[in-house]
């Protein structure tokens, strides 16, 4: 519809996949799955509940009524009221014992938890996705030198697969912390208006033992292990900051990744992809903008910002629930979701069309390298009988000149050949070039990659092996 406001992240962002969780559609899914599991536990337990009603409920759990349903709500203004309505006017056999024993909280707070435990587990592939595809291009770079920066100044050089290991660390790190909430995943179960379970109780006639047993039997049939040992009428609502905090890191990941990609394209060593037919600037048809990185940058804000709404929410809930945490968690939970899927998506898309260019990187470390050059080439003039001392003054002198033709005469370096002129030093100009080669300067950055590649992420990818392999595709 061109009249009416769309979430870009729905209409532009996101996959089907991730958009489909969050969707209508898989909320009253999930409520039928849970009346259905509620039903079951209940009949299990004694309650005079059958498998006729059971098997009815069965029959209609995907064929959902919308019509009726929305009909329903306009009249009663309660959502959970008319689809119980909606889904006993197909099982009229069971309709009297849908929903027994449960507040509305029981189907729409199991299905946030079941939602957001999906979505993570979305976000959990596609980071997976993202370490393979840097893994493979730190491999590959391992032992290409490039400039290091600190302070976005020219530092002792690194490799460019060197670099690449530090984006997939805050990556790896993600990863874990994406497997310690999937880890301690529970359900709320249904525990009543106040958490007591008062309900349950009445209705088993006061066996506690009975009464106790419900939300095992609810978690097991949904898939989980276990449902909170207490709650108020909500599940805590800290579990939604946790769930968003750990995109927020994600997010920050992937901003710190993207703003390397845009700080290393406009020094040309490292482009983005770019289509063939893609225009970078309405007015200057020259220029090929780092756009995806930027969306990365821009879409992380969001998410880092977002993560703020659950956790104030959290932090603001009288007693055994509020209201004021719904219309909130109805926004801010699914977008940062979803906006969290864009940014893999992007990362992924980006990573694997990385263009590197190793002339523009030799060019600028050949710049620079003869100033970081000096110590070794005062080292092997001492050595030879030249005083320490004077040897660091003219080092000095010719530094100092050498910046002045860069600076201020837009010249090239030429510290290499005032120094081979000096008769100090004792060294030919041809000597000197083989003392800066570049990967006498790495240090152990490509060992690092290698032990780094084989030692901490090898086995991760080796436990996601049956991870399925994606290819991103973007919406520019």
């Amino acid at each position: 519809m061109r009249d009416t406001y769309e979430s870009p992240l729905s209409s532009r962002y996101a996959d089907k996949e991730m958009k489909y969780l969050f969707s209508p559609d898989m909320k009253f899914k999930t409520w039928r799955r849970l009346w259905i599991a509620l039903a079951e536990s209940e009949m299990e337990l004694g309650l005079p509940v059958t498998q006729e009603q059971v098997d009815e409920l069965k029959a209609h759990a995907e064929d959902i009524n919308y019509e009726v349903a929305e009909e329903r709500e306009r009249l009663v203004r309660h959502d959970v009221m008319s689809h119980v309505y909606a889904y006993g006017q197909q099982c009229p056999k069971a309709a009297g014992i849908i929903h027994l024993g449960a507040t509305s909280c029981y189907v729409g707070d199991n299905t946030d938890i079941i939602i957001m435990t999906e979505a993570m587990k979305i976000v959990r592939k596609k980071l997976v996705n993202v370490i393979r595809i840097l893994s493979h291009f730190a491999e590959e770079y391992k032992d290409l030198p490039t400039l290091a920066f600190t302070h976005f100044q020219p530092a002792q050089p690194t490799t460019v697969g060197k670099r690449a290991t530090l984006w997939m660390q805050e990556f790896l790190m993600d990863l874990e912390d994406v497997e310690y909430q999937l880890s301690k995943a529970k359900l709320l179960g249904s525990k009543g208006t106040t958490g007591t379970q008062a309900s349950f109780l009445e209705l088993f006639d006061g066996n506690d033992e009975m009464a106790a047993k419900i939300d095992a039997k609810i978690a097991e049939k949904m898939g989980y292990e276990s449902c909170f040992a207490v709650s108020g009428q909500t599940y805590p609502r800290k579990l939604d900051s946790q769930m968003l905090n750990v995109l927020s890191c994600i997010a920050q990941s992937a901003a710190k990744f993207s703003n390397d990609i845009r700080l290393l394209q406009h020094l040309k060593e490292v482009e983005e992809p770019f289509e063939k037919n893609q225009i970078g600037s309405s007015a200057m048809a020259y220029k090929r903008n780092p756009m995806r990185s930027e969306r990365i940058a821009s879409l992380a804000r969001y998410i880092v910002v977002d993560a703020l709404n659950p956790a104030i929410t959290a932090s603001t809930q009288w007693f055994e629930r509020t209201l004021d945490d719904s219309a909130n968690k109805r926004i801010s939970v699914p977008e940062a979701f979803l906006a969290t899927d864009a940014i893999l998506n992007l990362v992924m898309n980006v990573a694997d069309g990385l263009v590197v260019y190793p002339k523009v990187i030799e060019q600028h470390l050949r710049r620079e390298l003869p100033f970081m050059a000096t110590e070794n080439i005062m080292m092997d003039a001492a050595k030879r009988g030249a005083d320490r001392q004077e040897l660091h003054e003219h080092v000095r002198v010719h530094s100092m000149a050498a910046s002045k033709v860069i600076k201020e005469e837009g010249g090239e370096n030429d510290l290499l050949e005032r120094i081979a002129n000096d008769p100090i030093f004792g060294v030919t100009l041809d000597e000197l070039k083989g003392i800066v080669d570049p990967h006498k300067y790495v240090g152990r950055a490509p060992r690092q990659t290698e032990i780094f590649l084989h030692d901490v992420v090898k086995p991760i990818l080796d436990r996601y092996a049956d991870t399925e392999t994606e290819t991103a595709e973007i919406n520019l």
